[in-house]
């Protein structure tokens, strides 16, 4: 109750602000939106509660919902944070430059808003269902929401008619996600129009022509930078450090900000069209290039950008000290994770590949309300690829010692057989490969391969012939499974980034549904393979390969259809051995929990173990026990007695009998994998 009074007073804070929403002369129109989406989410959340919940059980039966309600909150003071800064009175050029490019509002915070929306209302599903103590109200709940997550629904039309107000996704909304951004656009790029008309020195019709050709796509035809002497010629231009040893970048003030500049020398003419392409993206998870100019007398180009903290490599370096401690929480490294596979979707959308994907190359910052470590990451060092082969190493970087680490195997490859790394042919699949290995290290804290003895050309020929990094025995399963899918040897087995996010994702429905994961020695596993599930739903739904397929809009159905496929699977596989009565059936409990645990059991109903309660309130904050044989089971399950009257009904020895059944599962299905003589895993092994 405390988290969702909390959202309500962001709520509160942000309506007094937009009182003066005409005092925003940029992105008006996506603070708006961002406004109306947090209202919706607030009702949406509260007629939720106020349907499901008991008020009085709020202190015994709540507790599920604490930490996706948390997320919740976190979305609202970070999008708080984002209107304020529009609201800001700064030098208008600056803003106009900064802002433009800008997509944050619809990509990052309504994205995030759209991911949790669906696990809150799941989470108050799950609580009232247990709510009350009428047997016949409890058994009505079970009926209704098992008929929510069935077959029939899984279509993404039916879907938005009949779930689009709880989800936030009405057809209203959609048409305004697609279009907002456009509108705030086009409103500012008329505002230039008139002050160019009315500017009263030099420099400042050269800022408005600047603005003008970021703005309106017609000025890129020219195919001309404007000369450099609008930035470095200012009066407030200064240079403060260099980012980096031999670095192209620089840290600068310029009109009242701090900005990055790429700085480089090389043939204008030819880099130009490139150059305008760059300067076309944009995405909340890719670094933004705000404008360039160039002096093409001496063959110098400058690329204004936005100013990160600094690289993912030094960062985790910093965190994790001499003593190697892991960098991040599994939220939170999950949360990069997506971050960067969302970043690199962006780019393949556009048939950009990345190449050198690694930490170096992935920039990071702190988000200004968070407390518990996350950060804003953008992918970064793409483009430009003539340039970078003259650029000089940073030789400061022990990731740059090695550099093959991050390549797939068919890079390597090519490599050896032209005897140089330039020219290389990179595609989508290598960047995939990458990922992986960047994984690894957001995971572990380890630059690959770094506890091996082998180096140089050996580790190179070991990696193309399948060798791979250990992850610790502790890892999440389901985190490495993912991880190895990316770094199979064969490119046709490695997921697409628009599978990793979605995959992702539902990875962290599944942490916010389970927040003492981290905590538990022997942790809860999910029922299925994320990646497995995947390949068979883009299967079903071929319209999630196609390139917009990363529309925001599609997120609560795309989890809602991996919640419903992942119950008829987990049904699928209760009933098989139950009905032939193996021992397997025995350790599941199935009957046993439906005949003695259930307080109101109803043939007409579907099973606890149907409903695959992973998530109940009791189970989330206790430990879990070894497995034991079946009568052990059935002696455990006996129902007791409260003193001085009945038993309440309980969620803890469900939660326990189908945690039990997870693990068997897993236990049964999952081979181990046999470690090669260098202490590395095969990728014959990685993939038995």
């Amino acid at each position: 109750m405390e988290q969702f009074r909390q959202i309500g007073e962001v709520l509160g804070s942000l309506k007094a602000v937009m009182v003066f929403r005409d005092n925003i002369e940029i992105n008006q129109r996506q603070c708006c939106l961002l406004l109306d989406m947090f209202n919706s989410a607030y009702d949406s959340i509260a007629e939720e509660m106020k349907q499901n919940l008991k008020f009085e059980e709020k202190h015994t039966k709540w507790r599920l919902l604490e930490q996706p309600l948390r997320e919740i909150y976190r979305i609202f003071k970070e999008g708080e944070g984002y209107i304020k800064q529009c609201l800001e009175t700064k030098d208008w050029c600056a803003k106009a430059i900064v802002l433009s490019q800008n997509t944050d509002c619809v990509q990052f915070y309504i994205h995030n808003l759209l991911t949790y929306i669906t696990i809150v209302i799941e989470a108050i599903e799950t609580v009232g269902e247990f709510s009350g103590w009428d047997q016949d109200e409890v058994q009505k709940k079970r009926l209704l929401y098992s008929n929510k997550y069935q077959k029939q629904w899984r279509d993404p039309q039916l879907f938005q008619w009949r779930f689009g107000k709880q989800h936030l996704i009405t057809q209203e909304l959609c048409e305004r996600f697609a279009s907002v951004w456009k509108e705030d656009r086009w409103i500012l790029l008329n505002k230039i129009r008139e002050k160019k008309i009315s500017c009263s020195s030099k420099y400042e019709r050269q800022l408005a022509e600047l603005l003008l050709k970021n703005l309106d796509g017609s000025e890129h035809q020219n195919k001309k930078l404007l000369p450099s002497s609008i930035l470095v010629g200012s009066k407030d231009y200064q240079v403060r450090r260099r980012l980096g040893s031999g670095s192209q970048y620089k840290e600068i003030l310029w009109l009242g900000e701090s900005l990055a500049i790429r700085h480089f020398f090389g043939e204008i003419e030819h880099l130009v069209p490139e150059i305008s392409s760059l300067l076309s993206l944009s995405h909340t998870n890719i670094s933004h290039f705000l404008c360039g100019f160039a002096d093409e007398e001496k063959n110098e180009c400058f690329l204004v950008m936005e100013l990160m903290h600094r690289d993912l490599s030094s960062y985790i370096r910093e965190i994790c000290g001499p003593r190697k401690r892991i960098p991040f929480s599994l939220p939170v490294a999950l949360d990069l994770m997506l971050q960067i596979a969302r970043g690199m979707e962006y780019l393949h959308s556009k048939k950009i590949y990345h190449g050198k994907l690694k930490p170096s190359n992935i920039l990071v910052k702190p988000r200004n309300v968070s407390s518990e470590g996350y950060l804003h990451a953008k992918v970064s060092g793409f483009g430009l690829s003539s340039v970078q082969k003259f650029s000089p190493k940073n030789s400061s970087n022990q990731n740059e010692t090695l550099p093959f680490i991050w390549y797939a195997p068919e890079v390597l490859e090519a490599q050896e057989q032209a005897g140089s790394t330039r020219n290389s042919k990179y595609t989508e699949k290598s960047d995939v490969y990458s990922f992986g290995m960047v994984c690894f290290e957001l995971v572990t804290g380890k630059v690959p391969f770094e506890d091996s003895h082998l180096q140089g050309d050996k580790m190179s020929r070991n990696i193309r012939a399948g060798e791979r990094p250990l992850f610790p025995l502790n890892s999440p399963k389901f985190v490495t499974n993912l991880t190895k899918r990316c770094w199979q040897a064969d490119p046709n087995q490695r997921p697409s980034f628009s599978s990793i996010c979605r995959i992702l994702r539902y990875a962290k429905r599944f942490l916010a549904m389970n927040p003492d994961y981290n905590r538990e020695p022997d942790p809860l596993m999910p029922a299925m393979d994320y990646g497995d599930m995947e390949s068979n739903l883009v299967k079903e739904f071929p319209s999630w390969n196609a390139t917009n397929s990363s529309a925001i809009a599609q997120i609560p159905f795309q989890i809602f259809v991996y919640k419903v496929y992942e119950k008829e699977k987990t049904r699928a596989t209760q009933k098989e051995p139950s009905e032939s009565g193996s021992d397997k059936a025995s350790v599941s409990g199935d009957e046993n929990i439906n005949s003695m645990d259930d307080p109101f059991p109803s043939s007409t109903l579907p099973s606890p173990t149907e409903r695959k309660f992973l998530t109940s309130p009791d189970h989330t904050n206790r430990k879990p026990r070894p497995s034991r044989k079946p009568t052990d089971l059935k002696i455990s399950r006996q129902p007791g007695t409260a003193k001085g009257g009945c038993k309440p009904p309980q969620l803890t020895s469900r939660g326990r009998g189908l945690r039990m059944n997870s693990e068997s599962q897993l236990i049964m299905t999952s081979p181990r994998l046999r470690r090669s003589s260098s202490g590395h895993a095969s990728d014959s092994e990685l993939s038995a």
